[in-house]
């Protein structure tokens, strides 16, 4: 079988710099490789799939279904694969092997094509904030070195933003108070927890083991905010077409706050962050609509 890249997959990879490595032309062969080494059969590859590895729906040799996932370096699988050895199948999909081969991971099949997303708004966020709750404990010992911190992934990210604030005057003001929300946040912030890292509804697939599990985590020990704060932007295209969005979005932050026991000014903050930098990332990488979503989105925080 072919293991060609789907075309969304090319894409955001061709968004982040490829710091050296050729993975995906060596792909269609690596892929080729990790199924023959696990006698795996194969059914078809995912797609549109994810953004940042090529997933692949395969049988065990015993028949079982299962999913071959293959990243590169700068996906950061083997640190996605010591998280989900931790969660050990407690709200995230369970990881089937421990054999640790690098960027390859075999995990239990879900139903790839049922996310949360596909229920009502209101019992899509109740569902997907019941899955985040499981995700938040403590960081396994000896974690220094295999998770990023809140800290340092969001020092690169402030880097990026100010160098782009710079070159465009109109976005300045939101990166101003976005980089200021972020250095006010990490003066004394709680208890770190292992975080998923870029939790959405689109990343919770409906299960057999429970209703519905996380999938594709970059985790990140830090506050539980910051995990948080992705969810509040979920269906931003809903909200801007909404004549009430803004006001949707302040009773968001304050419902998901208050069920998940953080503060809510920080998840306000750890929010407008996320959305300020990402919508400098989509402007930087060529994504204008997505850009001014996102920045539209975050004025109103």
């Amino acid at each position: 079988m072919a293991f060609a890249p789907p075309p969304r997959l090319v894409r955001a990879l061709g968004e982040t710099p490829p710091d050296g490595d050729d993975w995906l032309a060596r792909l269609p062969l690596a892929a080729q490789q990790a199924v023959d080494l696990r006698v795996l059969t194969v059914e078809r590859v995912q797609v549109p799939g994810g953004r940042s590895s090529l997933v692949v729906l395969v049988r065990r040799a015993d028949g079982t279904p299962a999913v071959l996932k293959l990243a590169p370096r700068r996906a950061r699988p083997e640190s996605e694969r010591a998280a989900l050895a931790h969660w050990g199948g407690v709200g995230a999909v369970q990881l089937l092997e421990s054999s640790a081969d690098e960027g390859v991971l075999l995990l239990e099949r879900l139903h790839p094509d049922v996310s949360v997303r596909s229920l009502p708004e209101a019992k899509a966020l109740l569902e997907a904030a019941g899955t985040l709750r499981r995700l938040w404990v403590e960081p396994p010992a000896g974690s220094t070195g295999v998770f990023e911190t809140v800290a340092a992934r969001t020092g690169r990210q402030a880097e990026a933003m100010s160098a782009s604030a710079g070159a465009d005057t109109e976005v300045a003001p939101l990166v101003e108070a976005a980089l200021a929300a972020r250095e006010e946040l990490l003066v004394a912030p709680p208890e770190g927890r292992l975080l998923h890292g870029t939790f959405r509804q689109s990343k919770v697939l409906a299960g057999e083991r429970v209703p519905w599990l996380a999938v594709g985590p970059d985790p990140v020990i830090g506050e539980c905010a910051f995990d948080l704060a992705r969810l509040v932007r979920d269906r931003v295209e809903d909200l801007i077409a909404s004549s009430s969005g803004a006001a949707i979005t302040r009773r968001r932050v304050k419902r998901l706050a208050e069920s998940l026991d953080v503060d809510q000014e920080r998840l306000r903050g750890w929010t407008l962050f996320r959305a300020v930098e990402s919508g400098v990332r989509a402007l930087r990488v060529g994504r204008p609509k997505d850009a001014e979503l996102l920045l539209e989105f975050a004025g109103w925080l």
